[in-house]
């Protein structure tokens, strides 16, 4: 079934382009959108600017026939209340009071299925995301990617696609042989083995190298001769390389449960270098790939855009081999509709190069490959960077959320239970962390700020988990144990119109979410549901209501607020305490 809006929106688009077809001969996608000023209706079309633009008509009238059109065609009057007609020629729909009561019951009867639909039934999406380099500790640098990628899975799967998300871990190239160069210079291997997390004494001692490097300059070239040791199969490379994955793969792991982060698939680049081979064979024998100054490279001049590097100089392997390696691998595995990156945005032109390449070797097609941008988080000074020391630490920062949630926890509900205070601590503070970085737009850059992140109020996570449990605490103390809307006909005031008239758009807002690669519309629906219920709690009774029927239904609207902020805020990776 096609829950909330994609079922009205499809069964209205469906009449909208009958008619056109019927009265000017044109197949067109009516493009209907929901009115900025609900006064305007609950859907609208400027199909009819677009038709008088082609046949030089005048749009008013062609909306007016398209008007009288569809009032008359059956299947819409079971839906459909009004239709209007506005200058300069957009056609105003509004859905019927009877319609949008109905799917309060609808939302109560679907639960965490509300919202799911079957848009990528058949398709398969392989989601490459989070992926850290290895022998560095998490920064907050990595939670764009890795929350930003697990909520464009969790759209996906929601709409129907078969998802595939895959942690490409960075463990292959040039700066392990600037780490291992510096190990060996100024380690002390003992002390890595027995310090309670390597990783962040290799941090320091890959600080200390670009610093050195400063000094004398041939380091860098000893780097370059380690790494090609090490894919040259060195005993001694490949022992402290083993251990510095190791190390890395216990550091994540700890990072990822506490985000509450599951993965499908984890991999690296180290994996797909040993299918590098048939890749640089592919480029050469199919004339795609030439060499240049030594290197070998696959030219994008009709793109563009610069050559894509597969070989350097020295013959080491590069990134961009590596990647087409994956992309090769993965299409023959999973043979993927759309292959799908979440990256820093100052990754776009590589991206770019990479697809191109990719397609001039047959592993896919233009409009296969996308590549979400994310903005970085930056110091109020500048940058973080690992080189730098600039490193601010994820581990810390959700740690500082818990700590900072279980104050608040404590004053709002001081009678719960401390280990129930553990938990609603765990999920508020990680819930603030993830909800202030996902209600931004991914390609936004973030400064970061501790109280702005952190923050407990206006439009944040524990607003929208505190509406939650005020919900939920209503239907509790209502004694109700199934809802019924008895009366589909009932006359609704404003503040129950508030909610139906703007709920149902839940289902087609996943959609535009995942289509569009942006988790943070879903943010701001939320948002404002959340609002207009705590508006409409505050301004009329829901369990003492004037009459049975009107109680009914402002208790099926209270549940099925709780309903759709659990599935949206679930959706998102955020947990939603019953209590808080």
């Amino acid at each position: 079934m096609l829950w909330g809006a994609v079922g009205f929106r499809s069964e209205l688009a469906k009449s909208i382009k009958h008619s056109v077809r019927e009265l000017y001969k044109l197949d067109l996608d009516p493009s209907l959108e929901h009115p900025r000023e609900e006064e305007f209706g609950d859907y609208a079309t400027g199909i009819a600017l677009r038709i008088a633009s082609r046949e030089r008509l005048d749009p008013l009238k062609i909306a007016r026939q398209l008007a009288q059109k569809l009032s008359t065609i059956n299947n819409q009057q079971s839906t459909i209340k009004k239709i209007d007609v506005t200058k300069p020629g957009f056609i105003n729909f509004w859905l019927k009071d009877g319609v949008l009561i109905g799917e309060v019951s609808n939302i109560i009867e679907a639960g965490d299925d509300y919202g799911r639909s079957a848009m990528g039934k058949g398709k398969t999406v392989i989601v490459d995301y989070s992926s850290p380099n290895i022998a560095k500790p998490f920064g907050v640098g990595h939670l764009r990617s890795t929350i930003i990628g697990q909520a464009l899975c969790n759209l996906y799967a929601f709409a129907g696609w078969k998802v595939v998300g895959e942690n490409y871990l960075g463990d292959w190239g040039t700066q392990f042989g600037k780490l291992i160069c510096a190990v060996l210079k100024w380690g002390d291997e003992g002390r890595l083995d027995a310090a309670e997390r390597p990783i962040k004494e290799l941090e320091k001692l890959y600080v200390k190298f670009h610093r050195e490097v400063e000094k004398d300059p041939s380091l860098e070239e000893e780097a370059r001769k380690w790494f090609k040791r090490l894919e040259d199969g060195d005993r001694e490379a490949a022992r402290l390389w083993k251990k510095f994955r190791q190390w890395s793969l216990e550091e994540f792991g700890r990072v990822y449960r506490l985000l509450g982060v599951r993965i499908d698939e984890v991999t690296a680049e180290s994996y797909y270098s040993s299918h590098v081979d048939e890749v640089l064979k592919e480029a050469r024998e199919r004339g795609v790939a030439i060499e240049s100054e030594g290197a070998l490279v696959i030219p994008l001049d009709e793109a563009g855009m610069p050559p894509l590097m597969l070989l350097k100089s020295d013959g080491a392997t590069t990134y961009e081999s590596r990647d087409l390696a994956a992309i090769k691998v993965r299409g023959k595995k999973h043979h993927p509709d759309i292959f799908l990156y979440e990256t820093g945005v100052e990754q776009q032109l590589r991206f770019k190069q990479l697809f191109a390449a990719a397609v001039k070797l047959g592993y896919g097609e233009t409009g296969q490959f996308a590549h979400v941008g994310h903005g970085l988080y930056r110091l109020p000074g500048g940058k973080l960077s690992t080189r730098r020391g600039k490193t601010i630490y994820l581990e810390e920062v959700l740690e500082e959320a818990i700590c900072r949630a279980r104050k608040v926890v404590e004053d709002k509900n001081p009678r719960l239970l401390s280990r129930e205070k553990d938990r609603v601590s765990r999920a508020v503070g990680i819930g603030a962390v993830k909800y202030s970085d996902l209600s931004q737009h991914p390609a936004s850059t973030i400064v970061f700020d501790w109280e702005r992140m952190l923050s407990l109020e206006g439009n944040s996570a524990p607003y929208l988990q505190y509406t939650y449990a005020r919900a939920k605490s209503v239907l509790k103390k209502s004694g109700e144990k199934q809802l019924r809307i008895t009366d589909d006909e009932l006359r609704i005031m404003e503040e129950e119109s508030q909610i139906l008239r703007y709920i149902y758009r839940f289902p087609e807002v996943v959609e535009e979410a995942a289509k569009s690669y942006t988790p943070n519309i879903v943010c701001g629906f939320l948002f404002e549901l959340a609002q207009r219920f705590n508006t409409f709690y505050a301004r009329v009774p829901i369990i003492k209501a004037e009459d049975s029927a009107l109680r009914a239904l402002r208790l099926g609207l209270t549940a099925a607020v709780a309903q759709t902020i659990k599935n949206g805020l679930t959706l998102l990776g955020i947990e939603v305490p019953e209590r808080l």
